[in-house]
C-alpha cells in the first residue's frame, strides 16, 4: 500500500495540541512542527498519487520517527511527573527530518514524471495493456459460446428478477446495477442476461463493454459502437461520443457497462445515452455500492449473494464430474471443500479445476481439503489478482483499516464498535471538523461494507449493523498484504516468535506454551491482540518489554487477578482485560488511554478522572461517591460510561458536569424515600440513556424525574418509578427513535385500581420507531396512530395490558407487533388489528406471539 503516515501525524498533533496539559513543548516546538508539516504534505501527496516504489522508505522513516518520539514520551511518563517538559535530542529529530525531506524529493520527482507523460502515449499504452482483455470481454460475439457453456448454479432467481426489471413496462431509461464482491459472479450473471433469447428479442440494439479501474474512454466507445453498428471506427474521442448518442437516439437499447469503479466515468459517459422513453436499459456491474447508488439512487441495487452450501457443492460437482455421479467415498470431503470456498463462485471454479486434474482418491482430496484457501491462492494467480483490484482501488486512509482484519482468524465475527475504537487507538483516523473520531471511523467501516470488502454478519434488534467479518478469500488477500507491507504478524499456533513486528495477533485457543521463551524482542511492538477463549490466563513475561504498546486486547480471556504489569504500558490507547478481581490502584498511570473495557469495578474510582484522553469506558459500573471524594475533572473526550450511584443520586451533579460531551450514558442507582431528579439538559450530545433502579422492587413513593436534552435517540428506563407527567415529556424529544420501559411503576395523582397510560392528542412521538413495554403493571393504554406516526416495531412483553389500541394498526410504517407472555385479550386485540389491515390490503404488518397468559 501507499504507506499511511496518519499515525505519525496523530502523535505529533497530540503533542502540539495547544489544549493539552501533559507536555511543555519549548525549544523543540519548531522542529516538531516542521516534522508535522512535512509528514502532512507527504501524506497529501500519497493520497493523490500511487507511489508504491517508495513504500519501504516511507515506512522506515515513519517508524523511526514514531520510535524516537514515543520512546521519549514513555521514558518521561514513567518518571512519575504530572507535567513533563518535552525535550528531544536535536540530532535525532534532525536525522528524521532529513530522511523525510529525501523521501519528499523523490516523491515529487515521481509525480512530476507522471504528469509529463503525453496523453497520446498513455492512450497507446492503455490500449496495448487492455487489447487481450477487450477482445475477450467486450465483444459478445466472440464470448457467447464460452458463456453459454459455462457452468453456473444458484442464479435462476437472480435471472428472473433482473429479466423482469429489464423488460418491465417502465418507459423511462432505467439504470440496473448488479453489485457484489469480486469473484461472486456479477459478469457471469450479466452475460447470461445479455444473451438470453427474451432479452435479445426485446431490444433493438445491445452493446457490451468492460470498463475496469484504469478505463480508456476511447476504447470503451469503440467497443460500444462496434456492437451497435458492426463497424470499426477511427474518429477522435469527442466524435465517438456524438456517434454513440446518434446511434442510440430513438432506439430501444440495452447497454452493459461491466466492472465500473469510478463515479467520474459515469459522469463522463452518461449524457451520451439518450432517454428515448421506450424502455431502454443500462445494466452496470460494480463492486462499489456507492458507484451504483451514484448512477441512480432512486432504484434498488441487485446484490449478488454468495452461494449456499448446497449450491456450492452442486457447482463443484458439475465442474469436476459433469453428468457423472460422485463416488460415495468422495462425497463428504467434496462437500467440505465446497463449503470451505465460502460460497464464492470464483474460488469454487479454481478448486474445481484443480480437482478435475487430480486423482479421484480420498487421500488426495483430503490433502487438498486441509487448506482449501491456500490451495486456491497458490494455484491460480488470476484469482489473487481479481481480488487484489478491490484492495488496490481503496483510498489510502482505508487500506490500514482493511489490513487490520488480518488480525482475526477465519470466520471470526467482530463488533463494529470494537473495530472502530481500535482504528482510533491505532491513530489511523484523522479528525474532521466537528465530527468525532468515532463518527469518522464508522463512516470508514460503512465504506468497506459498501465496497464489498467486509460483510455484515449480525444486525441489532433495531436493524443497524452490529457484527462484521471477512470472506476467507479476502482474508487470505489481507494476510498476504500484511506480510508484504510488514503491517501485522499473525500467529495461530502455540509456538510464538517475535521479530519486533509493529502489530502482533495471537490465537491463544491452541495455547501459548512458548511465548515466554521467545528470544526475539517486542520492544517496538505497538499492538498485541489475543484471540481465543482462555480462562485463568497468565500474563506472558515476554510482553513486559513492550513499553510502547498502544493496543492491548485480551477480549476473549479471563485473568484470575488484574495483571499489574499493564500499568507500565503508559503509551496505551486501548485496553481490554477481564479478570476476577477489581482493577487495583494505578490505572491513572495510563495517561493516553482512550478505551477501557473490563468486567470489574475499581479499587480507586476517583483515579479515572485523571485519564483526560478517555473516550470510551465500558466496565461493571463506576461507583460515584461524594464530589469531594471523587475530585472530578472535566473529561471532555469521554463519550460512553456506565456509572453506579452510591447511596443516592444527590452526588450526580459533579459527575454529570464532568462529562459534557457524553453520547452514551448508563446510570445505576438504589432508590431512596425521596425522589431522584437528574438534570441532563446541559448534555447536548447525549444520544442514549439507560437508567436502572437497582433496588429490590420499584416503589411508588420514589420516582425518577429527568430533565432531558432534545438530541436523545434511545431511552431505556428499568425498574424506575415514573410520573405520568414524565411520560408526557418524552413526546417532546423530537429525535427519540427507541423507547424501552422495563419493570417500571407508573405513578399518578389519581388513585385508581388499574394503571392507565393515556397519550393525549397533543403528545406526538414524531420520530419513535421502536417501542418496548416490558414487565409493566399497566392495564389500559389509550393511544392512536397520530401519537406514533413513524412506529415500526411494537413489543409488549410480560404485561397485564388488556388490549392493544386499535388505532396502532393504522400507523403506515408499522411492520411488526410482538407479544410475549401477555393476556389473552391483548393477543386477541392484536390479531384483530392485523386481520383488519390484511382486509384493507396491508400485508406488510406481521404479528408474532409467544406464550399467552391463562387469563
Amino acid at each position: 500500500m501507499a504507506y499511511n503516515l496518519q499515525t505519525l501525524i496523530t502523535i505529533l498533533e497530540g503533542i502540539l495540541d495547544p489544549d493539552q496539559t501533559r507536555w511543555i513543548v519549548d525549544e523543540n516546538n519548531p522542529q516538531l512542527q516542521a516534522l508535522l508539516d512535512k509528514a502532512t504534505s507527504l501524506q497529501h501527496l500519497l493520497d493523490k498519487s500511487s507511489l508504491t516504489k517508495l513504500d519501504s522508505q516511507i515506512r522506515e522513516v515513519a517508524h523511526q520517527a514514531e520510535d524516537i518520539i514515543e520512546s521519549h514520551m514513555v521514558h518521561h511518563m514513567l518518571s512519575g511527573s504530572d507535567c513533563v517538559r518535552f525535550t528531544l535530542s536535536t540530532p535525532d529529530l534532525q536525522q528524521v527530518t532529513r530522511d523525510l525531506d529525501s523521501v519528499m524529493e523523490q516523491a515529487e520527482k515521481l509525480v512530476e514524471m507522471e504528469d509529463k507523460k503525453m496523453p497520446r502515449e498513455l492512450d497507446l499504452a492503455m490500449e496495448q495493456v487492455k487489447l487481450v482483455e477487450m477482445e475477450d470481454k467486450s465483444m459478445p460475439s466472440s464470448s457467447s459460446s464460452s458463456s453459454k457453456s459455462a457452468v453456473v448454479v444458484g442464479i435462476h432467481e437472480d435471472l428472473m428478477q433482473l429479466k423482469d426489471r429489464l423488460t418491465c413496462t417502465e418507459k423511462m431509461l432505467e439504470i440496473v446495477p448488479i453489485v457484489g464482491m469480486g469473484g461472486v459472479g456479477k459478469t457471469t450473471l450479466a452475460r447470461k442476461l445479455y444473451e438470453d433469447p427474451l432479452i435479445v428479442d426485446h431490444f433493438d440494439y445491445r452493446a457490451w463493454t468492460t470498463v475496469s479501474q484504469e478505463y480508456n474512454m476511447r476504447q470503451i466507445l469503440l467497443n460500444l459502437l462496434r456492437c451497435i453498428t458492426g463497424n470499426e471506427c477511427d474518429q477522435h474521442t469527442d466524435e465517438l461520443k456524438d456517434m454513440l448518442h446518434k446511434s442510440l437516439y430513438g432506439r430501444k437499447y440495452l447497454v452493459v457497462l461491466d466492472d465500473i469503479w469510478s463515479t467520474n466515468f459515469w459522469d463522463e459517459i452518461k449524457m451520451y445515452f439518450p432517454d428515448n422513453s421506450n424502455g431502454s436499459r443500462i445494466l452496470i456491474t460494480t463492486r462499489e455500492s456507492d458507484v451504483a447508488n451514484y448512477a441512480d439512487s432512486s432504484r434498488s441495487q441487485h446484490q449478488v449473494q454468495l452461494l449456499s452450501e448446497s449450491e456450492s457443492w452442486n457447482l463443484l460437482h458439475q465442474l469436476v464430474f459433469g453428468e457423472e455421479e460422485c463416488p460415495p467415498e468422495l462425497q463428504e470431503i467434496g462437500r467440505k471443500i465446497a463449503k470451505d470456498c465460502g460460497g464464492l463462485p470464483l474460488a469454487i471454479s479454481v478448486i474445481g479445476g484443480l480437482l478435475s486434474k487430480m486423482e479421484r482418491s480420498k487421500d488426495v482430496w483430503k490433502k487438498l481439503g486441509d487448506n482449501v484457501i491456500t490451495a486456491i491462492s497458490e494455484s491460480d494467480k488470476r484469482c489473487y489478482s481479481i481480488l487484489s483490484l478491490s484492495y488496490n482501488h481503496l483510498p489510502n486512509h482505508l487500506k490500514p483499516c482493511f489490513l487490520y482484519m488480518g488480525a482475526y482468524p477465519e470466520d471470526y465475527v467482530i463488533r463494529g464498535s470494537r473495530l472502530v475504537r481500535l482504528w482510533v487507538a491505532e491513530g489511523f483516523v484523522k479528525s474532521n471538523g466537528e465530527r468525532s473520531l468515532e463518527e469518522e471511523s464508522k463512516d470508514w467501516l460503512k465504506s468497506l461494507v459498501e465496497r464489498n470488502l467486509l460483510m455484515v454478519r449480525e444486525y441489532n434488534k433495531y436493524g443497524k449493523p452490529k457484527r462484521y467479518n471477512m470472506h476467507d478469500m479476502l482474508r487470505d488477500l489481507c494476510i498476504r498484504k500484511c506480510d508484504e507491507d510488514k503491517f501485522l504478524y499473525a500467529k495461530n499456533g502455540p509456538k510464538v516468535t517475535f521479530s519486533n513486528s509493529r502489530r502482533v495477533s495471537l490465537d491463544t485457543s491452541n495455547g501459548m506454551d512458548d511465548v515466554n521463551g521467545s528470544t526475539e524482542s517486542v520492544s517496538l511492538t505497538r499492538s498485541i491482540i489475543c484471540i481465543g477463549y482462555k480462562w485463568e490466563f497468565k500474563f506472558p513475561y515476554a510482553f513486559s518489554t513492550s513499553r510502547l504498546l498502544r493496543v492491548l486486547d485480551f477480549t476473549d480471556m479471563q485473568f484470575s487477578e488484574f495483571p499489574t504489569e499493564i500499568f507500565e504500558f503508559v503509551n496505551l490507547r486501548f485496553l481490554c482485560v477481564y479478570c476476577n478481581s477489581n482493577i487495583p490502584r494505578g490505572i491513572s498511570r495510563l495517561w493516553n488511554l482512550q478505551t477501557l473495557i473490563g468486567n470489574r469495578n475499581f479499587d480507586e474510582p476517583a483515579e479515572l478522572w485523571k485519564l483526560y484522553e478517555l473516550r470510551n469506558l465500558k466496565v461493571y459500573g463506576i461507583e460515584l461517591l461524594k464530589d469531594e471524594e471523587m475530585n472530578y475533572s472535566v473529561l471532555k473526550k469521554l463519550q460512553m460510561i456506565s456509572a453506579r450511584v452510591a447511596k443516592d443520586a444527590t452526588y450526580l451533579d459533579g459527575f454529570l458536569e464532568s462529562i459534557p460531551n457524553i453520547k452514551k450514558l448508563e446510570i445505576h442507582y438504589d432508590h431512596q424515600v425521596t425522589s431522584t431528579v437528574i438534570d441532563l439538559s446541559h448534555l447536548r450530545k447525549l444520544e442514549m440513556l439507560r437508567c436502572i433502579d437497582k433496588g429490590d422492587i420499584p416503589r411508588t413513593e420514589h420516582y425518577l424525574y429527568c430533565h432531558f436534552n432534545c438530541n436523545i435517540k434511545k431511552l431505556h428506563l428499568c425498574r424506575c418509578g415514573l410520573h405520568l407527567e414524565m411520560l408526557r415529556s418524552f413526546s417532546t424529544l423530537h429525535k427519540l427513535e427507541v423507547l424501552k420501559l422495563s419493570g417500571c411503576i407508573f405513578i399518578s395523582e389519581e388513585k385508581t385500581s388499574e394503571l392507565e397510560w393515556k397519550v393525549e392528542e397533543e403528545d406526538v412521538f414524531c420520530s419513535l420507531q421502536f417501542l418496548t413495554l416490558e414487565g409493566l403493571w399497566l392495564v389500559h393504554w389509550i393511544a392512536d396512530e397520530t401519537n406514533f406516526p413513524r412506529l415500526r416495531h411494537l413489543r409488549v412483553f410480560n404485561c397485564y395490558l388488556k388490549e392493544i389500541p386499535s388505532g396502532i394498526g393504522e400507523i403506515p410504517t408499522l411492520q411488526l407487533i410482538e407479544l410475549e407472555t401477555c393476556r389473552k385479550s391483548a393477543v386477541a386485540s392484536a390479531e384483530r388489528i392485523v386481520a383488519e389491515q390484511s382486509e384493507n390490503g396491508n400485508y406488510d404488518l406481521k404479528l408474532r406471539i409467544k406464550d399467552t397468559l391463562r387469563f
